[in-house]
């Protein structure tokens, strides 16, 4: 079987990091709530990007914005960086690297989504 890696998340506001997930173009493709506006699991898909995530079960800590980075985040292989970003940002994101060429040729830009998840975005594909 050839592996495949899908990342899965845990916020404090599950319902709120989807309604962003789909404001910068990921449709929700499954939902499953729980009690008290949890979400049990959910699964957004952008493309052949999927994301899975639910509401935390603990109090989580996501790593601090150090410069220009939180040391762990999403990467995410977009056709329109510029595009991504702006629509981040109008959902509440806040811009961290503005829309840029890079010395490697490929165009980027990162932002924190309203929870604090650290989110690339670019078009260099990794592993190619």
């Amino acid at each position: 079987m050839e592996a495949r890696l899908y990342v899965y998340l845990s916020y404090a506001d599950a319902p709120a990091a989807l309604e962003w997930l789909q404001e910068v173009g990921f449709e929700i493709v499954r939902r499953q709530d729980g009690p008290n506006d949890t979400v049990v699991h959910a699964e957004a898909r952008m493309g052949e990007a999927v994301v899975m995530l639910a509401s935390s079960d603990a109090g989580y800590q996501r790593p601090p914005l150090v410069g220009q980075s939180t040391g762990q985040g999403l990467y995410l292989l977009v056709g329109d960086v510029d595009d991504f970003h702006r629509r981040a940002v109008a959902a509440g994101g806040i811009s961290v690297i503005e829309p840029e060429d890079t010395e490697w040729g490929s165009r980027r830009s990162r932002v924190l989504d309203p929870q604090g998840q650290e989110w690339s975005a670019g078009t260099y594909q990794p592993g190619s």
